[in-house]
């Protein structure tokens, strides 16, 4: 009867449960933990219990014969398990951080560097356009006293007045007036509006520079239609102060035939 009853027993406990491990002496891998307790994101032990029978028909089975659930182990062992999860979590999150960090400080480099080299060419830029105007002020200043210059000299010159003049006359009074280094782009002006002709008309226009209308060169003296000088001194100021000077008028004319 006792091989019988043994045998019932037998079949009742099915294979793999003629023999159960104490918890206490089942053996732990490192911080293994029986799937039946899991540790939750931030350490916490949930799902802590015994195996029953039906967790054995389930396949836990074989985890359950290496492994001890997390209720099972010494409490120092317990908060070692916690700890060492604890502390995977928070390596794992600084590293992020870290991660985090330091693209967001490439990122702000990128962005300084950007903005430090723009600056810098705004600022190259602005330098190169102000000693442009400054060189141009200069200039233009140089030339108008250059035309003040002349201007004066020509007002404070007088010509002996006479009935007519020649054209060798009249070319002699201008490179009296005229700048010596103005003079042949003054001459090819005159020569090509009035071939030295003080007297020369072309419709309203009149005289050595074809001043239309003539009148225009009242404003340098009442002479204006007898008078080479007069003609000259107006034809000269109108250059400079249009052109800057004959020969600036003169490159215009050759490109328009007329200035």
């Amino acid at each position: 009867m006792a091989a019988n009853e043994q045998a019932r027993t037998s079949e009742r406990n099915g294979p793999g449960h003629s023999r159960v491990q104490s918890p206490r002496t089942s053996r732990v891998r490192g911080f293994a933990v029986a799937s039946a307790t899991a540790v939750t994101t931030v350490g916490a032990v949930v799902g802590v219990g015994a195996v029953g029978p039906s967790a054995a028909g389930d396949g836990l089975q074989a985890s359950a014969a290496d492994s001890t659930l997390l209720a099972d182990l010494p409490a120092g062992q317990q908060a070692q398990v916690q700890t060492a999860s604890l502390t995977q979590q928070a390596d794992a999150q600084s590293a992020q951080a870290n991660a985090a960090a330091k693209k967001s400080a490439e990122e702000a480099a990128r962005v300084r560097a950007a903005q430090d080299a723009k600056a810098k060419k705004d600022a190259a830029d602005k330098s190169k356009a102000d000693a442009a105007k400054e060189k141009a002020d200069k200039e233009a200043k140089a030339r108008d006293l250059k035309t003040e210059a002349a201007s004066r000299s020509s007002d404070r010159t007088t010509f002996q007045v006479q009935s007519s003049y020649s054209i060798s006359d009249v070319q002699a009074i201008a490179r009296q007036i005229v700048p010596a280094d103005q003079f042949q782009c003054f001459s090819n002006i005159v020569n090509n509006e009035s071939s030295w002709n003080y007297r020369a008309t072309n419709g309203s226009a009149y005289g050595l520079v074809q001043a239309l209308p003539g009148s225009k060169m009242s404003s340098v003296g009442s002479d204006w239609q007898s008078n080479p000088a007069t003609q000259i001194k107006w034809g000269l100021n109108y250059m400079n102060q249009r052109y800057g000077s004959p020969c600036g008028a003169w490159s215009f004319w050759q490109s328009h035939d007329s200035y």
